[in-house]
Order: structure tokens, then C-alpha cells, then sequence
């Protein structure tokens, strides 16, 4: 999958490139509106990130010509600017979301794969699969090689977190904003607490280990 983002502040495009690249996506950075318009409109991205404050040609404008000629092009607002007839100017615009700077990167991930999956048709599944473990998203339930596995709430989000991250390692940082909901703390060993707990629940008692620590980065299932 292939991003365009177009943003004038090099350490937000900076921390949104790293991200979107280790999250397996290609993208392509452009600091000008003129400059990021014209690469829009003549190569093939699955999503746009677009800032409203740029030199050369403002995101407003931007929206203008390319839901004129490529209206299909999903495309996510961030801006600054945080009333509620700045989020509406956004969307009346051709915007598809707005999100409000400072943000998460967390957060923004999210919003991209959901324009993706609603760009591309793809129904939301009620239940996910790893191995010989599976989750019912709607009964909330968990079961691994047949045996009911009893999570509280909060483990069962981390479990969901992991499960649909299967095979890339998710940081400590990534699970707190996703799972918890708020600013990374580094003090806190919640992260660590609770990974201890769904090792217990998940892993102790069968054959395969899935839940494995990546020294320095983070949590992998694999």
C-alpha cells in the first residue's frame, strides 16, 4: 500500500514516514502544496495525508482539485486547527477524516487502515485466528486447542492488539496508546504486568510459546 503525505513540518512527517514504514506501508513525503498535488494527481496512492496549512498551495485547495479529478483518493486531514467549522470545512471539502494535531501515531494508523478497508469493500470480522488460538470479537470470548482461556477486559485487548499485529512487533509505546488510551508513560510496567498475566493464561499450559518479547522494541505473536 502506497501513502502521499503532504506536510511543511519536517519532524511531524519525520515521525509519520518512520511509522507508516515500519508498519509495512510505502510513502512518499512532499513539504509544498504545489509540489504534493501534482504527485497525487499523476501516481497511484491508496491514501492521502494532507496538512490544511502548507506553503505554495493550501490543503483546502488541494481537496478541491483532486476530488475534481480523483475522486476515489481517500484522504485524512491533519491539521492544527481544532474548532468544529475547521473539522467541517475539512470534511465539506472532500475530506474523508480530520485529525487533530498533536496526535498518535497509533490513532492515525488506525484511521488509514479503516479508510482502506472501507475503500476497498473489506467487512470487519467478528472473529480472529492465530494458530491453534481464536477470539469471538462479539461473544468476547477466547479459546486455545479447544480450551476455554478466561481473559479480564484489558487482556482481552491486548490479546486482540497482538493477534491483528501477528508477525510485526508492536513497541511498548504503540500498545499503551492502543490498548489504554493514553500518553505513554515510561515509568509504568503496566504494559509489562499485563503481558506477564496473558502469558499465564495463554501460553503456560500449551505446547507453543506464542506471545515472545523482542529485547529493545517490543512484543511479537509469532
Amino acid at each position: 500500500m502506497r501513502i502521499v503525505l503532504i506536510e511543511d513540518d519536517q519532524i511531524i512527517a519525520d515521525f509519520i514516514q518512520k511509522g507508516m514504514k515500519e508498519a509495512g506501508y510505502t510513502i512518499d513525503h512532499f513539504d509544498d502544496g504545489f509540489m504534493g498535488l501534482h504527485a497525487a494527481l499523476t501516481n497511484n496512492y491508496d491514501v492521502g495525508i494532507l496538512d490544511l496549512m502548507l506553503p505554495q498551495l493550501d490543503g483546502l485547495s488541494i481537496l478541491d482539485q483532486l476530488r475534481q479529478e480523483k475522486k476515489d483518493l481517500p484522504i485524512i486531514i491533519l491539521s492544527a486547527k481544532r474548532s468544529v467549522d475547521d473539522r467541517i470545512k475539512g470534511l465539506r471539502h472532500g475530506g474523508d477524516d480530520y485529525l487533530v494535531k498533536p496526535f498518535s501515531f497509533s490513532e492515525l494508523l488506525a484511521r488509514v487502515d479503516a479508510l482502506l478497508r472501507r475503500a476497498q469493500h473489506v467487512v470487519e470480522p467478528t472473529s480472529l485466528t492465530f494458530h491453534d488460538l481464536s477470539l469471538d470479537l462479539l461473544a468476547r470470548t477466547v479459546v486455545r486447542e479447544g480450551k476455554k482461556v478466561d481473559l479480564q477486559p484489558k487482556e482481552f485487548a491486548l490479546l486482540e492488539y497482538l493477534i491483528r499485529n501477528a508477525g510485526h512487533v508492536v513497541s511498548k509505546t504503540m500498545i499503551m496508546e492502543r490498548v489504554w488510551d493514553y500518553n505513554f508513560d515510561p515509568g509504568t510496567n503496566v504494559v509489562e504486568a499485563r503481558i506477564s498475566k496473558l502469558r499465564e493464561k495463554i501460553d503456560k499450559d500449551f505446547g507453543t510459546p506464542l506471545i515472545h518479547t523482542i529485547r529493545g522494541l517490543g512484543y511479537v505473536l509469532k
